[in-house]
């Protein structure tokens, strides 16, 4: 199906799912704009695309620049942010200019400049650690950390920019996200990213806690999936929808899965959880498969092998 868009603005599109999903954008013949500062995103994931893709280094703090990207575009997908949950808790007031303010300065660009809609990244965190499973949207959020309580304040400011001023915004709570270019470079990078670096040396993994706690892994073209139709569907906007497959696996599993991908028999060394994570999660995905027709395609197993068969390249 054509998407209803002809241009289209991607913040953080320089990184892991913003780059994943300005590919999709260019293989459907949308005009493309990324910006991003590149302090976590890197250019090379952009590479593939590169002459359907107008790349501007710059910040979403900068008002003007933004206004410069966001004039003409029909949709952005804010993907920017600090996205580790550790590094907002260190340092909670530079997370919050970036998550906080930066989210609601591109609400305002958007709203100011005619912008049809915005689809706006949330996070799974912002549930907490309430033992209620599946999570679903009605539940009360119980952040645990300030990356928790930023995302949710978004979402707050999303949903009153749709309500006061009718910008159409849809909010989408991530789950795990997985998949190729995920940067394993950092140790607050995806679990799946670290593990699959450490396993393709035959390195042991650090494991925090005791590797029972679980997760919902959703592959990042599912991910996608979802942001196009949270960008094309008549009935999204003004909605939070869970972005996840409703299932999930524990820790320890996970790395035994990955070591048999690999042919890794190291043993993983524990240590002690992490402020602000998570015991448990896994997301409902009924609201986002009744409103927008969301269905995830790949399988675990499925998205492991595609995943390790892309590590297994690099250098």
């Amino acid at each position: 199906m054509a998407i209803d868009f002809q241009k289209a603005l991607i913040t953080g599109g320089a990184g892991f799912i913003g780059s994943h999903i300005a590919e999709e954008l260019v293989r459907r013949k949308c005009a493309v704009t990324v910006l991003d500062n590149l302090s976590s995103g890197h250019l090379e994931n952009l590479e593939t695309i590169e002459p359907g893709v107008d790349f501007v280094r710059g910040d979403i703090q900068d008002e003007q620049i933004l206004a410069d990207v966001i004039s003409g575009c029909d949709v952005v997908f804010h993907q920017a942010a600090v996205v580790s949950v550790t590094k907002t808790v260190t340092d909670p007031v530079h997370s919050a200019a970036v998550n906080d303010l930066g989210t609601l300065k591109v609400l305002e660009a958007a709203r100011r400049n005619g912008v049809k809609r915005v689809v706006l990244a949330s996070s799974s965190a912002v549930y907490g650690d309430d033992p209620q499973l599946p999570k679903v949207e009605s539940m009360t959020p119980k952040p645990l950390s300030p990356y928790a309580v930023q995302k949710l304040t978004n979402e707050h400011y999303a949903l009153l920019y749709y309500k006061l001023y009718g910008l159409e915004v849809v909010c989408l709570r991530y789950f795990n996200v997985y998949g190729p270019r995920q940067d394993p470079s950092s140790p607050y990078s995806g679990v799946i990213s670290i593990f699959m670096t450490r396993a393709k040396c035959g390195a042991a993994p650090t494991i925090y806690g005791d590797g029972r706690q679980s997760r919902d892994f959703v592959f990042v073209k599912d991910v996608v999936q979802a942001n196009m139709l949270a960008a094309e569907h008549p009935a999204a906007p003004g909605q939070v929808f869970n972005v996840g497959t409703g299932d999930s696996i524990e820790i320890n599993a996970l790395w035994n899965k990955i070591a048999e991908l690999a042919h890794c028999t190291a043993t993983p060394d524990y240590t002690d959880s992490r402020p602000g994570d998570i015991v448990h999660s896994v997301g409902g995905i009924q609201k986002a498969g009744e409103i927008l027709g969301f269905c995830p395609a790949v399988s675990l197993e499925q998205g492991l092998g595609h995943t390790f068969a892309w590590y297994r390249e690099q250098n």
